[in-house]
């Protein structure tokens, strides 16, 4: 009698089910981060009050930064589940368990049922990869997307059938189209550069027919005409070409607060990427061992040492870093950990000792860190807020943050983990192996992001952000000031504004100064200047509903030398004003 894993689809069922139960409990237990996980789901939320599908939209105005895809799946979620947190994170947790699956199959059809095991699950239980999966970015749905895409390619290149070639062509234009409707260009840039340096290495032979060239070519633009060809017909060309300017821009001049050295993602990626980073290594330094494999599993991973080093070297030179920006090296680097792992389950490897010191060492870094946050935050009073030399961040840590006392075990429970999963692939159980640093890993994250997230939360934005909540509802105007934040939209469940708003008019008299038939005509200079004069406009000039303001403590006098403000009270490191009758 066949065991359930031995049955047609078991490993599907048992994955899912796993993806399942760690990516979706406790989705909405915090409030969205700013920025870009509020920004997305306020981009979302405009969709649907507006019923404007296919234009991304800010504050009701164009958002040029984004095309439309991944604010269409959240905004199937928030209609399905209401506007909230856990709508906003549900469509990347259903593309973890994707993933997951996803990388199953491709390691069966490359290697073999375990391989694949092996793979979703030490990619599922590595830090970052988990914790994309239960955010609100753009980032797992373009991944998905950019890689399968590749997959197919690789496919389509080493296939000699030529019905199977158009198929791996439509297929592989048909995901890279849909990374361009969800991040833009760059989808098409990450496939096209890895290619070139392939094609390069491979002293430029022909890698397919003109027809499936053409199949590509067709699909990827059939696929993209979704948004840029809808947007084309009904605005003109103007909002493309926003688009571009500011992608153009993004690279090539950092965004305030985003400028870091040029190693940056390469720390970020061997921290972040815990305990498949580490385990990838000897892929990198040992080359002869790809002579185990069968010559498609050999091009497989010539492919993702491509990709992985193109994503690096791409986004190293990018002078805005920001973490999420080297995600897609996570697949390829997943599948090189794989790769060591099968290779010493199947016998064919020695486990190197200092990979298992390594791991240990950085385990011992982490649960440390684990341990002590809890044990920090309920001394903060006596411990850290002396120390700090910042007035914002003291007052931020001033928030009442209850600890139970028993936090510190996840640190704890996480290097006994570690140091058992460690023993067990000491020991060549590579499977067992897997399962403990994976399993334990994702259920440390989840206890961790239940128990603790909440409270480092309440003393960063959650002053802030339960304000804007109290005024739900409320006909109000409502900003902060001098601090970039998109969450006094999404959390004041801000409206657009009726004709006849006094704020509304004001507007369209500053765009007339500036000779603009909207905010997205002005230079990045005007609008930051737009901005600080509708600022002035509400903290001064006649207003037709209340008006309420947030600063940053440190910013407090300035606010009560304004004798049109009313000071309403303080709450760790944010202010709250409210404009005089």
């Amino acid at each position: 009698m066949k065991t359930f894993l031995e049955k047609p689809y078991g490993y599907q069922i048992l994955l899912a089910i796993v993806g399942l139960v760690f990516f979706l409990p406790y989705l909405g237990s915090v409030h969205l981060f700013d920025w870009d996980e509020i920004n997305f789901a306020e981009s979302s939320r405009e969709m649907l009050i507006t019923k404007n599908f296919f234009q991304v939209q800010i504050n009701f105005e164009p958002f040029m930064e984004k095309p439309p895809f991944f604010f269409w799946l959240q905004s199937i979620s928030m209609f399905v589940f209401g506007v909230t947190e856990f709508a906003a994170r549900f469509p990347n947790a259903i593309f973890g368990v994707l993933t997951m699956l996803t990388l199953f199959k491709i390691g069966r059809n490359l290697h073999s049922e375990k391989f694949g095991l092996i793979w979703a699950l030490i990619y599922f239980g590595s830090f970052l990869p988990n914790l994309y999966y239960k955010s609100g970015i753009i980032d797992p749905v373009f991944n998905y997307f950019i890689f399968t895409s590749i997959y197919y390619l690789i496919r389509l290149i080493n296939s000699d059938k030529w019905k199977e070639q158009n198929k791996f062509a439509a297929l592989s234009g048909l995901f890279v189209g849909l990374a361009i409707i969800t991040k833009g260009p760059v989808g098409l840039l990450l496939l096209m550069l890895s290619f070139g340096v392939y094609w390069v290495f491979n002293r430029f032979k022909r890698v397919a027919s003109v027809k499936s060239f053409l199949i590509f070519i067709v699909t990827i633009f059939a696929v993209s005409f979704l948004w840029f060809g809808y947007e084309l017909v009904q605005n003109g060309p103007w909002f493309i070409v926003e688009f571009i300017k500011y992608q153009i821009d993004l690279f090539t001049t950092p965004v305030a607060g985003h400028s870091q050295p040029f190693y940056y993602h390469f720390v970020v990626v061997l921290i972040g990427c815990f305990p498949l980073s580490i385990i990838a290594i000897p892929r990198f330094l040992n080359m002869k061992e790809q002579d185990t494999f069968d010559p498609m599993a050999i091009e497989f991973e010539k492919w993702m040492k491509i990709l992985f080093w193109v994503v690096m070297i791409l986004f190293s030179i990018s002078t805005t870093k920001i973490v999420h920006y080297s995600s897609m090296s996570y697949l390829p680097l997943s599948y090189l950990a794989a790769t060591y792992l099968f290779n010493i389950s199947e016998k064919k490897l020695e486990v190197k000792k200092w990979m298992l010191v390594t791991i240990v060492f950085f385990g011992f870094v982490f649960s440390s860190l684990l341990t002590l946050l809890p044990i920090i935050l309920d001394r903060k009073d006596d411990w850290l807020i002396p120390s700090l030399k910042d007035p914002f961040a003291a007052a931020q840590l001033s928030v009442d943050i209850p600890i139970s006392g028993w936090e510190f075990l996840i640190g704890i429970f996480y290097f006994i983990s570690i140091v058992f999963g460690i023993y067990l692939l000491s020991r060549l159980q590579v499977v067992k192996s897997v399962l403990v640093l994976s399993i334990s890993t994702a259920f440390c994250l989840l206890v961790f992001t239940r128990v603790m997230v909440p409270k480092i939360e309440s003393f960063t934005q959650g002053p802030m952000i339960s304000f804007y909540e109290n005024l739900k509802r409320q006909d109000v105007y409502v900003t902060p000031v001098n601090m970039k934040s998109y969450a006094q939209y999404f959390y004041s469940d801000m409206q657009p504004l009726k004709e006849s708003a006094v704020l509304k008019n004001y507007k369209k008299q500053l765009l007339k100064k500036y000779q603009a038939t909207s905010f997205n005509d002005l230079t990045q200079k005007d609008k930051t200047i737009f901005n600080s004069e509708i600022i002035h406009y509400l903290m001064f000039d006649p207003v037709d509903k209340p008006t309420y303001f947030v600063v940053r403590f440190n910013q407090k006098d300035r606010m009560d030398s304004n004798p049109k403000c009313e000071f309403l009270y303080q709450k760790g490191g944010f202010a709250f004003y409210k404009r005089k009758e």
